[in-house]
């Protein structure tokens, strides 16, 4: 498998994960023609999707489905609450490309997608765990806390995406209204580069992990920031880097943390 982060951020989101038979995208929260650029640079072609899958409707994830959908004849997957929160932002899509998840796992070819609830202020919000030839991937950002659920689809994967979105105390003192910083700090907002770190601690076990931080906050976070926080709390709790897992940054500014699993 192949993954790879196209853009991740507060300002739009987008994944690439590609098996041996099938390609998709996770989100497509920019211009159509950024999305076409960053898989022009990673030498991956959009005629070539199979499909994007949606986590939810918010302008950041699904800005440029529309457009991909409508210029490359893409399927576009997400669940009938999604769909309806986006059908106003995404325009008209061909009737054969709407496809509605409604159920936990969907088939692409050799790849098996594994939807599971995240805590989020969206209509019906969802994560996504990919699998193909015995190699599992995972995207989760956007989510207040980490649950049950999300633990139990994500702790076994080789690679995960997860969201550092924010510095607790840049958020209370930074510009945003009060009420917007409840939101973000509530458990249907965003997860604390604190909150981070121990959510890598309690998915802790025997399999080495490669983790992605990602969704920063281009307001309220730094990715120096994000990333020392993140350290310092595994450090604390003994795990060491490079031995039990490996850590890298996703960019919002194009292509990054490009990993042959």
């Amino acid at each position: 498998m192949i993954f790879c982060s196209l853009y991740s951020g507060s300002s739009g989101n987008s994944i690439f994960v590609s098996s041996e038979k099938s390609k998709i995208l996770i989100d497509a929260g920019l211009p159509g023609k950024s999305i076409d650029a960053a898989l022009k640079e990673i030498d991956e072609s959009p005629t070539q999707l199979d499909a994007i899958f949606v986590t939810h409707e918010h302008l950041d994830h699904v800005k440029g489905i529309g457009v991909m959908s409508r210029k490359y004849n893409i399927p576009i997957y997400a669940n009938e609450g999604t769909w309806e929160g986006m059908t106003k932002t995404v325009g008209k899509i061909k009737e054969c490309n709407i496809k509605i998840i409604d159920s936990n796992v969907t088939n692409i070819k050799d790849m098996d997608i594994i939807n599971y609830p995240i805590p989020h202020d969206a209509t019906n919000p969802i994560g996504y765990s990919i699998y193909s030839l015995g190699k599992k991937v995972s995207i989760t950002t956007d989510f207040g806390y980490l649950t049950a659920d999300i633990k139990r689809n994500i702790e076994d994967s080789d690679v995960i995406l997860l969201e550092s979105n924010h510095d607790v105390e840049m958020l209370k003192f930074g510009p945003y209204p009060y009420s917007l910083k409840r939101r973000i700090l509530s458990d249907i907002g965003h997860l604390s580069n604190d909150d981070c770190g121990t959510a890598i601690v309690d998915m802790m076990n025997d399999k080495y992990k490669r983790i992605i931080l990602g969704h920063l906050s281009n307001t309220n976070n730094y990715p120096e920031l994000a990333y020392e926080t993140v350290i310092s709390v595994l450090r604390e709790n003994n795990i060491e880097l490079k031995k039990d897992i490996a850590v890298q940054m996703a960019s919002r500014k194009g292509p990054s943390s490009y990993i042959k699993i």
